[in-house]
C-alpha cells in the first residue's frame, strides 16, 4: 500500500490511498478550520454569562489602568516570575525559588538544561509583553518564537516544525502510559499551521467570532497539531497570551494566567482531552476547552481585581502598604525595590516598617550592608 499525492484531489484538502495491485482506493478527508461556522456550537448559555462577566471586567481593568499604569509595575514583576516557573512547571521544568528569581531578573545564566528552557520562556514572555502590537499570528511570527524559547540550548530543534510524528501520552501513577492523542503527521504541519494561521485571520477580519471564544479554538487547534518537537506546551500559552493582549485583554500582564492554569492543571489536561475527540475528523466539540479557558481569563480579572484593591485602599496606612508589598513579592525584595515602587514613602518610614517586621518575625532578614535583601516568612503561622 503506497500514498499517491494527487494535485487536484489536495486543493479539495483530500488525500488518496492507492493501491497498486487492486486499484482500490480511498478518500480520507483533511482536517479542515472554519472558525466562522464552529464557534456558534460553543455558545451555550454558561459561556455566554462568563463572557459577560469577563467583558464587565475588562471595562473596570481599563479604567484602573488608564488611572494606575505607574503603580502596576509590582503586579507585572510578579505575575513574570508566577508565568515562567508555572509554565515550565506543568512540563516538569524547575529549579529552585533562588534560581529562579536571579533567572527572571536576568542576573545570572542558566547552568543545566532545565535552567536554559527557563531562561528562554523568560525572553519569549518579555518579548511579548512588550512587542505584542507587532507580532501577527503567522507561521514564521510562530517559529521565531520557538527559536527564541531555545535560544539557550546546544540543541537546533527551536524554530523548526517538528522532524518526526509524534503523540501526546499521559502516565498514571504507577508509570504506565496510555495514548492522548495523536497528532498531525509531521510532513503535514507546514500546511496545517499555514491553513490555521489564515483560518484565525479570516474570522478576526470577518468579525464575527467573539475572539475570547476564537483564541481558545485556535490554541486547542495548536495543540492537536503539535507542530514541534519539544516545547508545544508551553508555546500555546505564550501564544494565548499573545493573542489576548492583541485582543484587548492584557489582564495576564499582571495576573500570572500559566499560574492559574498549572494551579488546575487536571482540568487543563481534562478539557483538551474532551475537545480533541474526533478532531481529525472535523467534528470535535471546542465547548469544554472554550469553557475552561474562560474560566482561567475570568478568575484571572477577579485576582486582579482584588489585588488592586488591596494595593490601593486608601484606608491602608504606609507600613501596611509595604507590608503587602513584601507579602505579594516572589521571592526577596530590596529596599532601594520598595522605595521605587512607594515614591510617596519615605526611606525612614521604609526602615522603621521593616524592623518592626522583622521584630514580629514578618520577614525574613537575607544578607547585610547594601546586599540586604527581604522576603516574607510564609512559614510563620
Amino acid at each position: 500500500m503506497t500514498i499517491v499525492e494527487v494535485r487536484g484531489i489536495i486543493q479539495f484538502s483530500h488525500f488518496l490511498f492507492y493501491d497498486k495491485i487492486s486499484l482500490s482506493y480511498e478518500v480520507i478527508k483533511v482536517r479542515v478550520f472554519n472558525y466562522t461556522e464552529k464557534w456558534i456550537d460553543v455558545l451555550t448559555p454558561e459561556i455566554i454569562m462568563l463572557l459577560i462577566q469577563i467583558h464587565e471586567y475588562k471595562g473596570k481593568q481599563d479604567l484602573c489602568l488608564d488611572a494606575k499604569e505607574d503603580v502596576l509595575l509590582q503586579l507585572i514583576d510578579i505575575a513574570k516570575i508566577q508565568s515562567t516557573e508555572a509554565s515550565n512547571k506543568i512540563e516538569g521544568i524547575r529549579t529552585t525559588d533562588e534560581r529562579l528569581n536571579a533567572l527572571i531578573k536576568d542576573k545570572t545564566m542558566p547552568k543545566d538544561r532545565s535552567e536554559c528552557e527557563i531562561a528562554g520562556y523568560r525572553d519569549v514572555l518579555n518579548t511579548i509583553h512588550e512587542n505584542y502590537k507587532y507580532i501577527l499570528i503567522k507561521p514564521t511570527m510562530i517559529l521565531q518564537l520557538h527559536r527564541d524559547l531555545y535560544k539557550f540550548e546546544s540543541s537546533d530543534i527551536g524554530g523548526k516544525y517538528k522532524s518526526a510524528d509524534n503523540v501526546i501520552e499521559e502516565e498514571d501513577a504507577n508509570g504506565n502510559k496510555h495514548l492522548r492523542f495523536k497528532p498531525v503527521a509531521a510532513w503535514e504541519t507546514p500546511d496545517a499551521m499555514q491553513n490555521l494561521c489564515d483560518a484565525f485571520d479570516k474570522a478576526v477580519e470577518e468579525g464575527k467570532v467573539d475572539l475570547l471564544i476564537l483564541i481558545p479554538m485556535f490554541v486547542l487547534d495548536f495543540l492537536c497539531i503539535h507542530p514541534f518537537n519539544d516545547g508545544n506546551g508551553r508555546m500555546s500559552r505564550l501564544l494565548t497570551l499573545l493573542m489576548l493582549y492583541r485582543s484587548g485583554y492584557i489582564v495576564g500582564k499582571y495576573i500570572s494566567i500559566e499560574h492559574l492554569i498549572e494551579k488546575s492543571k487536571e482540568s487543563y489536561y481534562d478539557s483538551l482531552e474532551q475537545s480533541s475527540i474526533k478532531w481529525h475528523e472535523s467534528e470535535n466539540d471546542y465547548t469544554p476547552f472554550v469553557k475552561y479557558m474562560l474560566g482561567v481569563i475570568l478568575a484571572a480579572y477577579r485576582d486582579f481585581a482584588d489585588r488592586v484593591e488591596t494595593i490601593y485602599d486608601n484606608n491602608m496606612s504606609k507600613p501596611e502598604r509595604i507590608a503587602q508589598l513584601i507579602k505579594e513579592t516572589y521571592g526577596e525584595i530590596t529596599k532601594t525595590e520598595i522605595l521605587k515602587k512607594f515614591q510617596d514613602i519615605s526611606q525612614i518610614t521604609v526602615q522603621r516598617t521593616l524592623a518592626g517586621l522583622l521584630e514580629k518575625g514578618d520577614i525574613i532578614k537575607i544578607g547585610g550592608g547594601r546586599y540586604t535583601k527581604y522576603m516574607w516568612n510564609r512559614e510563620k503561622k
